[in-house]
C-alpha cells in the first residue's frame, strides 16, 4: 500500500485546501495522473500520484485544509479497479441491536426496584414509566390514596425535560439577536483569506501614501487609430492602452529607481530589472501575474504577454512562477468604471500605479481655449519609508509626460 502526500509546491507555500478530488475510491490511476486540485494562497494546482494502482482510500474530504507532507489518500499497486475497501458497518449494527435490550433491562430493573419500595401504580402507569424511562419512586401522585396514574408519569417526564428544552432554545435566541432577516454564510476561499490578510498587513507595516494626477490621452487615442490596422496585421494582437502604461512605468522607474526597490531588514534592495505586475480580477479574487523583463519587450510583446496572462488568470491556470517576483504593479480599475481610487501596495513592492476610466472633460489649453479631451485620473500609492513625496510626485508627472507624448515613447520602446 502506497501513500499520496501533499507535495512541496514552493518555498512560501506550506498548506492548502482540497478544492476537488478528481478521482474516487476504487478508481484506477497511472503514475503521474492528477488526483486532486489543491487551492493555495496564490493559485490552484493539480496534485499527481507517484504510483500506479487503485485508490483504496481517500483520507481527507473536499474543503479540508492540509499541509505539505500530509497523507491524503492510499494507493494499492496490486489491486484491481473497483476494489475500494468496504466500510465495516457490522459492529455498529450489533451495537444498535443491543441498545434496545439494554434499555429494556434498565426499565425492568427500575420497575422491580419500585415494586420493592411498595410503590402503588396502575399497570398503565407502570407501562408508561418503562416507555419514558421514569423512576416511579420519584413520581408524585395526585391521587389521595397515593396511586400513581399515567398522567402523573407524564407530568414527571415533562418536568424532567423542560429545563433541557429551555437550554436548547437559549442559543437559538442568542443567534436571532444578530440578524432578524435571512442571511447566507459561506466559507471564505483560502485565496480570499490570504488577500484580506495581506492587504491589512500592508497597511499596518508600510507608511502608505497616495498622490494623484491626470493625463490627457488624446495623442494615444490618435496614435492607436492611425496604427491599429497595421499593428494587428503585423502582430496578430491589438494595440491597447496597457502597453503604453507599462512602457511609461518602465521609463519612469529607470529615472526614479527607489520606486523599483523593496525593504529587507535594514537594507534597501534596488532592483535592476523591470518585472511589472498587472492586476487581473479573477473569479477566486485578485491575482497579479508578472510581465517579465518588460523593458526588453516591444509594444507587441507586452500586449501579447498581458493577453496570455489574463487568459490564464481567468481560467485559473496561472503557475506559481508567473505570480512571483514582480518589482512594480499596475492596476486598472477603469475597466470597471472607477473614476478614482487609492490602490493598496502589493507587498513587498513600494509602488503601485492605479489607472481609472477615461472621461471626456473640458480642458483649458495653453492658448486659453477650451477643448473636450479624453482624460484619465492616475493614482500612485507608495511606501513613504523609502520614497519621499517629491520623488513620488515627479515619478507620476514623468509618466504623465510620456503618455501625453506617446510617439517618442513608441519609438524608444
Amino acid at each position: 500500500m502506497k501513500e499520496i502526500i501533499v507535495p512541496e509546491l514552493a518555498e512560501s507555500i506550506t498548506e492548502g485546501t482540497i478544492s476537488e478530488w478528481l478521482v474516487k475510491e476504487g478508481d484506477r490511476v497511472e503514475k503521474g495522473d492528477p488526483v486532486l486540485e489543491l487551492e493555495t494562497d496564490k493559485v490552484n494546482v493539480e496534485v499527481n500520484t507517484d504510483y500506479a494502482g487503485v485508490i483504496t482510500e481517500i483520507l481527507v474530504p473536499e474543503g479540508e485544509d492540509v499541509e505539505v507532507g500530509d497523507v491524503i489518500a492510499k494507493v494499492d499497486e496490486s489491486a484491481e479497479a473497483g476494489a475500494a475497501p468496504a466500510k465495516e458497518a457490522a459492529p455498529k449494527e450489533e451495537v444498535k441491536a443491543e441498545e434496545p435490550k439494554q434499555e429494556e433491562t434498565v426499565q425492568e430493573e427500575q420497575a422491580e426496584e419500585a415494586d420493592k419500595l411498595d410503590v402503588i401504580a396502575t399497570p398503565a402507569a407502570r407501562k408508561r414509566a418503562r416507555e419514558l424511562n421514569i423512576d416511579l419512586s420519584k413520581v408524585s401522585p395526585r391521587d389521595p390514596l397515593g396511586r400513581i396514574r399515567p398522567e402523573d408519569v407524564e407530568a414527571a417526564h415533562k418536568a424532567d425535560t423542560q429545563p433541557k428544552a429551555s437550554a436548547k432554545k437559549a442559543p437559538a435566541k442568542a443567534e436571532k439577536t444578530e440578524f432578524d432577516k435571512p442571511v447566507i454564510r459561506e466559507k471564505m476561499s483560502r485565496r480570499r483569506m490570504t488577500i484580506a490578510k495581506r492587504l491589512v498587513d500592508v497597511q499596518h507595516t508600510a507608511a502608505m501614501l497616495t498622490t494623484f494626477n491626470e493625463v490627457d490621452l488624446t495623442n494615444i487615442m490618435k496614435l492607436r487609430k492611425e496604427r491599429q490596422e497595421k499593428f494587428v496585421e503585423k502582430h496578430g494582437v491589438k494595440l491597447g492602452f496597457m502597453s503604453f502604461f507599462t512602457k511609461a512605468v518602465v521609463g519612469a522607474l529607470k529615472e526614479f529607481p527607489l520606486l523599483n526597490a523593496e525593504i529587507q531588514g535594514d537594507e534597501l534592495v534596488i532592483k535592476q530589472f523591470y518585472d511589472i505586475g498587472i492586476a487581473v480580477a479573477a473569479k477566486e479574487g485578485l491575482v497579479v501575474p508578472v510581465v517579465r523583463d518588460a523593458d526588453r519587450l516591444d509594444f507587441a510583446g507586452v500586449e501579447k504577454e498581458i493577453k496570455r496572462l489574463a487568459a490564464k488568470a481567468r481560467d485559473n491556470k496561472l503557475s506559481l512562477s508567473e505570480l512571483q517576483g514582480g518589482s512594480f504593479t499596475i492596476t486598472n480599475g477603469g475597466v470597471f468604471g472607477s473614476m478614482m481610487s487609492t490602490p493598496i501596495l502589493n507587498a513587498p513592492q513600494v509602488g503601485i500605479l492605479g489607472m481609472h476610466s477615461i472621461q471626456k472633460r473640458p480642458v483649458v489649453m495653453p492658448d486659453d481655449s477650451i477643448e473636450v479631451r479624453p482624460m484619465m485620473y492616475l493614482a500612485l500609492s507608495y511606501d513613504h519609508r523609502i520614497v519621499d513625496g517629491s520623488e513620488a510626485v515627479r515619478f507620476l508627472v514623468r509618466i504623465k509626460e510620456m503618455l501625453e507624448d506617446p510617439y517618442d515613447l513608441l519609438l524608444e520602446g
